[in-house]
């Protein structure tokens, strides 16, 4: 038994954005110091096979951590001593904003789930953006996922994101343009072609490089193909799926399964993986699989479905930080199985 398995059970004791809180407290204390290099020496898996070359940058390894886990950028050094090959921090707003009214974050914990109304709570691009700068950066790529502030008109959602963007341009590898959060009133709206087209090209216009977008799984597949078009319109660089979802799977078995907000977790997994699918074969930029990854096997099954990358947040809550360090030494477990040389060479290996 690990220690994490000692300390979940005081941990799930907490409300979840309390627990939250304390990872993050303790995260930070040994970020820098000679106990972060320690973990580094523990959780890191260093191995040539597991390395992904996208959107013009080099991942020493597939697994990253979602938008959500470090809104604010505290702590990208400690994650990726956990092992992680990147780390995406926000979503970041224009505004700082407190988000919506605890409780927003609930465990589904017969069903390894978690459901969020956070609401893009964060400090601000003002602020994160000064942090990234001053901050030394992790040896790992850092995204920056970008999202709208909730008191901006959605007709004034290209000049908001280019505002966060300007501030954070620095110290971004590559920037997400969030419009799938169900957490913000109205922002799904803006996967529509015309809109999409307006942020997109606006942060074009801004130099914003690599540049990906983040779609919902709820997105009806025609909505989906259209916002690809715009992908290719535009020779963006990526797509990132998916976001959670506000969807409720007849399985789920928890009481907080009627809470309000999206969905993560285990009973997205094969949501998830089929959206990563038809995404990939309907476009040839390089895709991020997120939704429900908590062992090796289900983040192999994203990358054979066409992810080169994947990420995730709820399997962290609920397998522990060494869940980086066991997927990558599963992953080249499967990867000799099944005869690949590499990641990147088992990628769409299912399409």
């Amino acid at each position: 038994m690990g220690a994490y398995d000692l300390l979940k059970p005081a941990l799930f004791r907490l409300p979840p954005e309390t627990a939250h809180g304390l990872i993050h407290r303790l995260l930070g204390g040994v970020q820098g110091t000679p106990v972060g290099d320690a973990l580094a020496g523990r959780y890191v898996v260093d191995d040539n096979r597991l390395g992904v070359d996208a959107f013009g940058t080099a991942f020493p390894n597939p697994v990253g951590v979602a938008a959500g886990f470090d809104k604010n950028a505290h702590v990208p050094r400690a994650l990726a001593s956990l092992g992680f090959g990147h780390v995406e921090v926000g979503g970041v707003t224009a505004e700082r904003q407190p988000g919506n009214p605890r409780p927003r974050l609930f465990r589904l914990r017969e069903d390894e789930a978690l459901v969020n109304r956070m609401g893009f709570n964060n400090e601000g691009a003002d602020r994160v953006g000064e942090r990234l700068d001053r901050d030394p950066l992790p040896d790992v790529p850092v995204g920056i996922n970008i999202g709208k502030s909730k008191s901006t008109p959605l007709e004034e959602a290209p000049d908001d994101y280019r505002y966060t963007y300007e501030r954070v341009a620095d110290a971004g590898d590559y920037f997400v343009v969030n419009v799938s959060s169900p957490n913000t009133p109205g922002l799904r709206e803006l996967q529509n072609r015309e809109a999409l087209e307006r942020i997109l090209g606006t942060l074009d216009d801004a130099g914003a490089d690599p540049l990906l977008v983040k779609l919902s799984p709820d997105l009806p597949e025609p909505a989906v193909e259209d916002a690809l078009g715009v992908v290719d319109d535009l020779n963006l660089d990526g797509v990132i799926a998916t976001n959670t979802t506000t969807s409720r799977p007849d399985s789920l078995g928890s009481h907080n399964r009627a809470e309000r907000g999206g969905l993560s977790g285990k009973p997205v997994e094969s949501l998830a993986t089929e959206r990563i699918r038809f995404v990939a074969e309907r476009t040839d930029v390089p895709v991020i699989g997120v939704g429900g990854i908590s062992d090796a096997a289900g983040a192999y099954k994203k990358i054979r479905a066409g992810a080169s990358l994947v990420q995730l947040y709820t399997g962290l809550v609920y397998e522990g930080p060494s869940l980086a360090r066991d997927i990558n030494e599963g992953l080249l477990e499967l990867l000799e199985r099944d005869g690949f040389d590499s990641v990147a060479a088992a990628v769409g290996a299912d399409l």
